[in-house]
């Protein structure tokens, strides 16, 4: 895939009326500071015709103005805190072509080549980056880059919902809340019921030892695995799992269990050994009282399903899902507020805690873990000439870390992104569509 690069500058804030101070900052959240330190990209492709990179230039310098911390730099304040800078720096802005059709070079899972398509993620001071790629068809593709750190998924979706409406001339509807600093704050006197220690946070010595371990693997041994299933296969494995329960399992449950006890059968763990999913879990809707849904920032934590392998593989799919719900039903507003308390104690700095969200592995065997986008509105950006007509993150090559994204056909089905070693395809694709 041979890209050309035609121009890369950066966008900033256009302001109605008089531009804010750009002597500003604002401090991350706790939530903010326990989650991945790193940038993450996606692929957006749209079908002809398409609007101009003008036009998705000025959406995205309007958007800017509501949404500044993107804008911004990282960066520690005088205490040594890591805060945004609220200096309107401003975001890369790229552009790019390529002498060829969109389906002759664009595979439907992410590859090594689809990296091209979207800016390094290496190295960069922008909290944002747009990569804007023309196709000889007319069709384009938009690579987007973002900064963990500043927001989780669904902030990031609302986000990007705007920039295309903010393209069409249209009003920003709703606008983001900008509270990271002042929200979360800890009960008088704090009440900590919960392990955050060994859960959200772990002691800084085991993870270089777990990173020299897990780097020996070889990520060339690693392959990407795309498994579509249908809306059909997905209420058969529903009703398999709820029958006589009394509120039927989700798709998310039931499609994730049945992940977990598929590629622990393909990577042929012994029957003794435990295996885990890590579950991002969206705080919004589960504190008391709720966070908007146009909260700008991070507000997610994690639930932890863990099962033998003998257990998990030889008793019944239901037995998978109700751990999974089990677990996630635990992490409510009574945890949430127990791990405000924690993280805004001196816990943390005195005994040397790092955030156990780390990307820098290379396998997660016999663990897991998955990002369900199941509910994000990513097909909803529309920069004026409808939605785009494929979607999915860029290639990242850890073994065990799933994603689960809604099927571009919309009627249902699911896609899922697996990374495994390539020893354990086969079983996988004997497996994936079975059952039993």
């Amino acid at each position: 895939m041979k890209i050309t690069i035609e121009s890369s500058r950066v966008v900033k804030p256009t302001y109605n009326g008089s531009a804010p101070s750009t002597n500003q900052h604002v401090s991350l959240s706790v939530f903010d500071k326990v989650t991945y330190n790193t940038h993450i990209a996606v692929i957006y492709a749209f079908n002809p015709p398409t609007p101009s990179n003008i036009a998705i230039e000025k959406g995205l310098s309007k958007v800017l103005a509501e949404y500044r911390e993107w804008a911004g730099r990282l960066g520690e304040d005088a205490e040594g805190n890591l805060v945004i800078f609220l200096n309107d720096q401003g975001v890369r802005f790229v552009e790019a072509t390529i002498d060829s059709k969109l389906r002759h070079v664009l595979p439907s899972k992410p590859t090594k080549e689809i990296q091209s398509l979207h800016p390094s993620l290496y190295g960069v001071e922008e909290l944002v980056q747009v990569q804007l790629t023309r196709f000889t068809c007319g069709s384009m593709v938009v690579g987007f880059t973002a900064h963990h750190l500043v927001a989780d998924g669904h902030a990031t979706s609302n986000f990007l919902v705007a920039w295309g409406l903010a393209a069409r001339g249209l009003a920003i509807d709703p606008i983001p809340l900008h509270t990271r600093d002042t929200i979360f704050k800890p009960r008088n006197p704090p009440l900590i019921q919960y392990d955050h220690r060994n859960i959200e946070y772990m002691n800084n010595k085991y993870v270089k030892t777990m990173s020299i371990t897990d780097n020996e693997s070889n990520e060339e041994e690693i392959v990407i695995h795309k498994v579509h299933f249908t809306n059909e296969f997905i209420n058969k494995l529903r009703a398999k799992a709820s029958t006589g329960v009394p509120k039927p399992y989700s798709r998310f449950e039931t499609t994730l269990a049945h992940l977990w006890r598929v590629i622990t059968k393909a990577r042929g763990l012994h029957g003794h050994e435990t295996t885990q999913i890590r579950i991002s879990v969206n705080g919004r809707m589960r504190m008391d009282p709720k966070v908007p849904n146009e909260y700008f920032g991070n507000i997610v934590l994690w639930a932890f399903p863990r099962s033998k392998v003998r257990d998990l593989i030889n008793r019944p799919l239901r037995y998978a899902v109700e751990l999974i719900r089990a677990e996630v039903v635990k992490v409510n507003d009574s945890y949430f507020k127990s791990f405000i308390d924690f993280a805004n104690s001196d816990i943390i700095s005195k005994e040397g805690l790092v955030s156990t969200a780390n990307m820098n592995k290379i396998t997660l065997s016999p663990d897991l873990e998955v990002d369900s986008w199941l509910t994000f509105p990513f097909f909803d950006l529309d920069f004026g000439s409808g939605s785009p007509h494929y979607f999915m993150p860029t290639y990242f090559a850890t073994e065990g870390m799933l994603f689960l994204l809604p099927s571009y056909l919309g009627d249902g089905s699911i896609d899922a992104i697996v990374p495994l070693f390539k020893d354990n395809l086969d079983t996988i694709k004997m497996y994936c569509y079975s059952l039993d």
